[in-house]
């Protein structure tokens, strides 16, 4: 046997995702707590530290652990900085504090003939004396002095000393000690954990029925998009449009002169200058170096881009002139289109991840995403990734963020649950959720808790977008404006991170005829709008995001716990800071059609409010303040004029003047 066998039992180490396989997300300062089985053979006093540092790192911060109940032990850390971290705990079995232990016991008992054990005592500190610097190794000198001439009373007195036991702490024998596999960490830059996504076509940002915008045209809608409140501005595919098989009109076989085609029919070697693929821009946007311009604009103003990218492409694309075995052929040698059975995708090839060349084609895509960071993106949303293997998605993305860590990749996977949590594991930094289809009390609730109280918040955050260009869902269908309201209140108090597409601040909702489909989309068309017409929600929007940059407590993840409230279409939910000095209260109608009205019950256990005490519940979206007594409440919601309450608790304050405040 090479290795030093284990001294020390390390078991059942949390958080852990697949024994260390795969790393736990925290954002910047957030707070690991780890637990473990620790123990050993025989009567040993145990002792175990936590241990971490960012990867590569070549020395440890430490921290003592401290014992639970039947060998299960905790401690907790705090990553500080964006990148790659790791921890790990060692445990050793402690020679002094088994000798300090054994002779309590030996002098409980009454025994005073306790030379031998005295003089190995003070062996352990002499030895301790050696491992430790100055001035600390000649006070443990003088102890282990005065133990080699004491009596049992002084001898017993000095074991407990705690200037000794503090040193005897810190200059322990861990030459026997053993080390548990690290456990990887990846923490995210703050735009990973809280963000709002704005959504919109480039070609759309002027909203002309009949011909598209170009990039330099975009900043009145970014513009816009910031004065509402977001902060990332996310654009489908930017690529050249394939022409064979371009799609027309509501995806209509036939594309009549003059329409633009759909983006994510990528690749025109016909067109581009600089390739005519995924490394270029379509001609009818501008050119590459108007898109710098854009990104540049952008980062002035704060906010930044996120890209599509998606692994589609046209019959044009170079690819399939270049490197046609990097896709899937049919019988007669012909390559194959996409297919979503009902749905065909004529004017799509999808790519072959496990062909020949394999690592060609992984290479290239790797080489696409790095390409656009260097043009200054740093987020890409990633079109359905559940359809390549998920061995790709570890790999590239290792490889992205090695070069350019502040990268975040957000996975549209909307698709079964393990799969979209394995691509979670794998990197992801965000994923699209199920959140578009809850909408019952009960629904929510579940789904809530789920995300964020069990295993998943360790690794899978949540990004709820309240629509895409692909999904128009029949809660907004029939629901109308009040449902526009309500699934704003629901995305943007419940997760910190979440996005729109445009539209929505129009409660645009028209749909195909049975199905969650927009009639007219804007991935077959030019859109035309009126981004200011009545009826718009944007001030709404503008005041939740509001809210969410001034309470930290919306800016957690999993924070969040669902509360009584007496009625079944009243979603009743809080979100408080451990320091309890942000207490939020959301409740919220899921009933877009009548007025709902409740008895709610307010936590005040939770929030550190006494039964008797008198607290405010400041309703954050009108500025009103109420002031209330007990647990049990009274509110009532109309979707139309008042769907929900966001209200910010606080607790009364008494002053020496007379003056009452609150906190």
């Amino acid at each position: 046997m090479n290795k030093q066998p284990e001294t020390a039992i390390i078991r059942r180490i949390t958080p852990s995702l697949d024994n260390a396989r795969y790393a736990i997300k925290r954002a910047i300062g957030g707070e690991i707590v780890v637990e473990a089985d620790i123990f050993k053979e025989g009567h040993d006093e145990v002792t175990a530290v936590l241990k971490w540092r960012p990867a590569g790192a070549a020395a440890w911060r430490e921290t003592p652990m401290k014992p639970l109940t039947n060998d299960r032990w905790t401690g907790s850390l705090r990553v500080t900085a964006p990148g790659a971290w790791e921890f790990t705990i060692e445990a050793w079995g402690d020679v002094f504090f088994s000798w300090q232990h054994e002779l309590e016991k030996k002098f409980a008992a009454g025994l005073r003939d306790l030379q031998s054990e005295i003089l190995e005592g003070a062996g352990f500190v002499e030895a301790a004396a050696a491992r430790a610097g100055k001035p600390d190794a000649a006070a443990l000198k003088k102890f282990a002095a005065g133990l080699r001439k004491a009596a049992a009373e002084e001898a017993h007195a000095t074991a407990h000393d705690p200037v000794l036991c503090a040193l005897m702490t810190v200059y322990a024998d861990r030459s026997l000690a053993t080390s548990a596999e690290p456990h990887p960490v990846w923490v995210d830059r703050e735009r990973a954990t809280f963000a709002a996504w704005y959504e919109f076509f480039p070609r759309s940002a002027e909203g002309k029925p009949d011909s598209g915008s170009k990039f330099r045209d975009c900043l009145g809608r970014i513009d816009d998009a910031k004065a509402m409140g977001f902060d990332v501005i996310y654009f489908p595919p930017i690529h050249p449009i394939g022409t064979t098989n371009r799609k027309g009109r509501n995806n209509s076989l036939r594309c009549e002169p003059g329409e633009p085609g759909v983006p994510y029919a990528i690749g025109n070697n016909k067109q581009g200058v600089n390739g005519g693929g995924h490394k270029d821009v379509a001609p009818e946007l501008g050119t590459l170096e108007d898109f710098d311009w854009l990104v540049g604009e952008v980062r002035a103003r704060g906010l930044e881009i996120a890209l599509d990218f998606a692994i589609n492409c046209s019959p044009d694309h170079p690819y399939v002139k270049a490197h046609p075995e990097w896709f899937f052929k049919r019988p007669d040698g012909t390559i194959k289109y996409a297919e979503n059975p009902p749905k065909k995708y004529e004017d799509v090839y999808p790519l072959n991840f496990h062909n020949d060349d394999w690592r060609g084609l992984w290479d290239e895509l790797r080489d696409v995403i790095l390409f656009w960071c260097g043009h200054g993106v740093r987020i890409f949303r990633v079109d359905n990734p559940h359809t390549k293997p998920v061995s790709f998605w570890e790999w590239v993305i290792a490889e992205v963020t090695a070069k350019f860590p502040d990268t975040v990749f957000l996975s549209e996977a909307f698709t079964r649950p393990k799969m979209m949590q394995e691509l979670a594991k794998a990197g992801f930094n965000q994923s699209y959720t199920y959140f578009t289809w809850r909408n019952s009390k009960a629904e929510l609730a579940e789904y809530l808790t789920e995300l964020t109280q069990s295993d998943l918040k360790e690794f899978f955050r949540a990004n709820f977008f309240t629509n895409t260009p692909d999904i128009l869902p029949e809660f907004l269908q029939k629901g109308g404006r009040p449902a526009f309201l309500i699934r704003a209140v629901l995305a943007t108090m419940a997760c910190p991170v979440y996005g729109i597409y445009s539209g929505f601040e129009l409660c645009e909702n028209s749909p195909i005829p049975g199905r969650e489909e927009y009639a007219d989309s804007e991935k077959y068309q030019f859109k035309g709008r009126d981004w200011n017409a009545p009826g718009n929600i944007k001030e709404f929007l503008t005041r939740l995001n509001t809210i969410r940059r001034q309470n930290r407590a919306l800016q957690e993840y999993s924070n969040l716990r669902i509360q009584t409230a007496e009625n079944d279409n009243l979603l009743c939910f809080s979100k408080a800071t451990a320091s309890l000095d942000n207490l939020i209260l959301v409740i919220v109608t899921v009933d877009p059609w009548q007025p709902q009205t409740a008895f709610v019950h307010v936590p005040l256990a939770e929030f550190g409010i006494g039964e008797n005490d008198a607290y405010v519940a400041e309703d954050l979206l009108t500025g009103e303040r109420f002031t209330w007594r007990g647990n049990r409440n009274f509110v009532a919601l109309n979707p139309h004029t008042r769907p929900a309450h966001v209200f910010r608790i606080r607790r009364w304050l008494d002053r020496e003047d007379g003056q009452d405040i609150f906190a």
